[in-house]
């Protein structure tokens, strides 16, 4: 035994070294990201605008180099395959519409590593991130519950897709949590670029008597905010901070915290050489969503309490958000 223990010494040194050496590896390299934006493109101030300050932070903190791609024609296979050919360490699709054409790539490239925001692939080189729009949906309903006179609020999505449903099912229960009464006009657009559509169905809602307008629908959404704002009437904005889009009517908006996500799993990337889980769903508890600042309307203590509430019951369990009815 006296003679094993300076092999099994050595062993334990080589491992150590090979191990410091690979991590050694890994934080010199530099990595490259490519990301393909989601329809709306860059200058969104939501969604697109959210995930590319996550790259801009991983650029100056982790020394990552990041490339993005635009698809406005609605051909995400092209843009997929030139970010493949510029060999990123990770090729990232924003959206659930990148889902077929980013399943399709990574398909053809599997030595590759690609990341899906918003949407679930199967595939063993995808990894999956989503967020549980609907908890902080749930608190965009009580404070527009709490501060309604009409007793009527109302959504607006864009598509009718699951992830926009979450959205809105959030709102109405967090709504219906504070004010059982409540009444929730609900219209799908039908799109997410239309900001004109936007205004004309936001204005048909608040002449049906709502003063509180909630729209997930991206650049449709846009004008949706800023009918709201010209009618006088508050408004949610959604995924970033959407107060400066119509600085009279966002009370607050839902953050999904795409950015702090992205940056998040850049910082995994350069420590470990690749992402190790396959999927993840971030919600309140995980800083994945919440409420951005509120402003226009100054809210009670009591209201403020009520709130702060509801963040804790829905993170400790005590209230359970259903993301679909």
């Amino acid at each position: 035994m006296k003679k094993l223990l300076p092999f099994l010494l050595m062993f334990s040194l080589l491992l150590a070294a090979c191990s410091a050496s690979e991590q050694s590896t890994n934080q010199h390299k530099e990595y490259k990201i490519g990301i393909l934006l989601s329809d709306t493109g860059l200058g969104d101030e939501s969604f697109n605008d959210s995930a590319f300050r996550g790259l801009e932070k991983a650029r100056d903190e982790l020394g990552i180099l990041f490339d993005y791609k635009e698809a406005p024609d609605g051909n995400f296979e092209k843009p997929l395959e030139e970010l493949v050919k510029d060999d990123h360490d990770l090729i990232i699709g924003l959206g659930f519409t990148a889902q077929e054409a980013l399943e399709k790539t990574a398909e053809k490239y599997p030595e590759k590593q690609f990341l899906l925001i918003d949407a679930v692939s199967e595939l063993d080189n995808v990894v999956s991130l989503t967020f549980k729009e609907h908890e902080g949906s749930f608190l965009v309903g009580i404070l527009a519950a709490m501060t309604s006179k009409t007793g009527k609020l109302a959504f607006i999505g864009g598509v009718d897709v699951p992830v926009i449903h979450h959205f809105e099912n959030g709102f109405v229960q967090g709504a219906k949590h504070f004010n059982p009464k409540i009444e929730v006009l609900s219209e799908y657009a039908g799109s997410f670029g239309d900001a004109a559509l936007g205004g004309k169905i936001a204005e048909k809602q608040i002449a049906g008597g709502a003063d509180f307008i909630y729209p997930a629908a991206g650049f449709t959404g846009f004008g949706a905010l800023k009918k709201a704002e010209e009618k006088g009437v508050l408004a949610g904005g959604v995924d970033s901070d959407q107060y400066f889009v119509a600085e009279k009517a966002v009370a607050t908006s839902m953050v999904k915290n795409i950015d702090i996500a992205v940056f998040n799993l850049a910082k995994e990337l350069t420590e470990n050489g690749k992402i190790e889980a396959s999927s993840y769903e971030w919600g309140l508890a995980e800083n994945g969503v919440g409420l951005s600042e509120v402003r226009v309307i100054s809210l009670t203590e009591e209201q403020k309490a009520a709130l702060k509430k509801a963040t804790e019951d829905i993170i400790n369990g005590k209230i359970t958000v259903k993301a679909e009815k």
